[in-house]
Parts: C-alpha cells; structure tokens; sequence
C-alpha cells in the first residue's frame, strides 16, 4: 500500500493504485542549463513512476515546458536571440541530462506555446463562471471568489502576499482589485509574442498554462500533482483554484506532491541568485549512477545544503534487510535513502528482488 505525504493533512495519505494512472510535474522554463535543485525533483519523481508501474498502473507523465513567461522573454531579449530557439537549445540540453543520469522521458512534454487555443477556452470559462474581471485587455482570477483559496498551501493571507511578490505575481500591480488577484492572460508588450483572444492580442498567465496542460493531457483528476516547494505558491494554489472553479470532475488533483528545496552558500539554489550548482559540470567529474544515488540518498521531502561534493549515505538500518523492508520504505512515503541501504546490505544475495529494485530506483544505469 503506497502512502504519500498530504500537505493538507501533515501525513501520509494512501494512493489507489489503479489501471491507468496520471503523473503530471511541473517542468523547467528553459533559458538555462538543469541545476542540481532540478535533478533533485526529477528524479524522485522518476522513482515514483517507476514504482507505480511496477505496481501495474499504466502511467501517463506529463512534464511540461514553460516555453512563456516573463523569465524566458527577459533572458531571449538579453541574448538577442528570438525565444523558442532558446528554449529549443535549452530543452534539448536538460533532456540530455536528465537521460545521463536515468530520467526516463516523459509520456508527454509539451509545452506552453502549443495550448494558447486551449488556455483561451478555459479562460473564457472562467469568465462565464464569474471569477474574473478584464482591465484594459487583461483578465485577472478574482481570489475573494473561490473561499477556499489557500486550501493548498495552508498560508495565512499575509504570507501569501509576501511570497506572491517574491515569485512573481506583483501584488502592486495597479489594474488588481485585491494583491493576491493573478492574472490569466496578459497584453503582450512591445516586441513579445502575441495571440488573438476575445480580450485583444496577448499572451497567458503563468498558472493557467499548467492547469491546461494537465487537464487536457492526464485527464480529470489527475493522479499526482507536484513540483518543487517552492511551487506550492502561488503556482499551484492558483492552479487548484482555476481548474475547480471551471465545470468539470472534482478535484482536480487527488495528491499533492512537493520535493524539498536544494540550498548552496546558505541560500536555495536558483537562477537569480546564481548559485547553481549544474549537472553537466558534475557529470565532468562523477558517474552518472553517483550522481543520482547521492540524491536518492535524501528523502524527496528533505531540504538540504550542496557542499561541493557527492557526499552523504542512506539511512541507516535498524532491520535485517529483505524484500519486505524494501519495499516497506517505498510504500511509506517513498523513503529512497532507506530502500538503498536496505538493497545494498542485500546485493550479492541473491534474491530477485535486488534486481526488481535497482531497477525500481533506476540504479542499474
């Protein structure tokens, strides 16, 4: 019985495991090279795919790309170079990556340029449902409408304020009637890319791409939901509250999953801070099977410091290992680090059930 943590709850939740299964995780928007704090989701999730099919569910995992936002047109405008090159050259770079060190390909990776018609028909729903208001060809989701906004991440308003204007959602911006509004779908600036819509040429929101995305692509409710952290808010709260303030199967999602943050000189590793740790360079000078046993070492859920070096160890065991106690640590909230010290004091026994792991974890690369 395979039991994941529920944000809702604060504890483990179990997942029915049925025939077809979704797995949706929120992908990269590609104006750089994959990071540490990427590889660390991407791999988690990876096992999680891998087990549920071991378990027989037939997945489908969609990965998009975030080829329109605000970050990749800043950075295409930088270089001089025209977007969707850059995320083509970018993209193509994270695939390899992620294949070196064992990320099966996605069922799916689409990406946001190619759902515009689809983001206007929901938009457009949205509208007719009465959760929105237009100013001056944009179209923003109006929070005070759906009472549960918040459900998700559990944060207070005030803190939800705070993180909005730290990722993204400019709760200054004049045109709102409340901060915490986010828009939908935005009047295209000078020089970016533009789609007619009902509101005037434009571009979508960033939530709305990914909600789009996953309902059409996994179907309703989509199994697993999840990303970093750091996307509890406001990404998915404004996700969960667009997609079930629109006609359709409830809920939305049946789990939440989130992977811990990835911190370097004492700060999370990102592309603004610049202190990013990339997986090509540390495929220079480590095995690809290193790399990712160091980040299946931690628990998908833990936040943890990069200091330089694949150092660290799974857990340490308190039961004689067995295929039981294997499979006991994945059912319990995916516990990885557990799962490989128990495979490891079982290799050279043996037993089928050494090999049924390494390939479960994908350390037979």
């Amino acid at each position: 019985m395979l039991r994941l943590y529920d944000r809702t709850s604060g504890q483990p939740r179990e997942i029915e495991i049925r025939p077809r299964m979704s797995v949706y995780v929120c992908g990269i928007t590609p104006y750089d090279s994959a990071h540490l704090g990427h590889a660390f989701t991407y791999v988690h999730f990876d096992v999680l795919v891998r087990y549920l099919r071991y378990l027989g569910a037939e997945v489908v995992h969609v990965q998009n790309v975030t080829d329109l936002d605000d970050d990749i047109l800043r950075v295409a405008r930088e270089r001089n170079v025209n977007f969707l090159e850059l995320a083509d050259r970018e993209v193509a770079e994270f695939e390899r990556d992620m294949a070196t060190i064992g990320v099966m390909k996605p069922t799916h990776s689409p990406r946001a340029t190619e759902f515009v018609q689809e983001i206007i028909e929901d938009v457009s729903g949205l509208i007719e449902a009465g959760v929105t208001y237009t100013r001056d060809g944009w179209v923003y989701f109006r929070v005070k409408a759906d009472p549960g906004y918040g459900r998700l991440s559990g944060f207070g308003r005030e803190e939800m304020v705070k993180l909005a204007a730290e990722r993204g959602g400019n709760p200054e911006d004049p045109n709102k009637d409340d901060p915490l509004d986010f828009v939908l779908w935005q009047r295209s600036a000078e020089g970016e890319p533009s789609w007619d819509s009902p509101w005037g040429p434009g571009r979508p929101g960033w939530h709305i791409e990914c909600s789009v995305m996953s309902s059409r692509l996994c179907g309703l409710p989509v199994d697993v939901h999840g990303g970093g952290s750091d996307l509890v808010f406001p990404h998915h709260e404004s996700e969960l509250a667009q997609a079930e303030n629109l006609p359709g199967p409830r809920p939305f999602v049946r789990h939440w999953m989130h992977t811990g943050e990835v911190f370097q000189d004492g700060e999370k590793m990102s592309k603004s801070l610049g202190n990013l740790t990339f997986v090509d360079d540390l495929l220079q000078g480590n095995e690809p099977l290193a790399i990712r046993r160091f980040l299946l070492a931690r628990h998908y859920r833990e936040e943890w410091e990069f200091k330089g070096e694949l150092a660290g160890s799974p857990a340490k065991l308190v039961v004689p290992p067995s295929r039981q106690a294997f499979f006991r640590a994945l059912d319990e909230d995916l516990d990885t680090p557990t799962a490989i010290g128990v495979m490891d004091l079982a290799e050279g026994s043996g037993e089928d059930w050494v090999e049924e792991g390494r390939e479960i974890l994908g350390l037979n690369l």
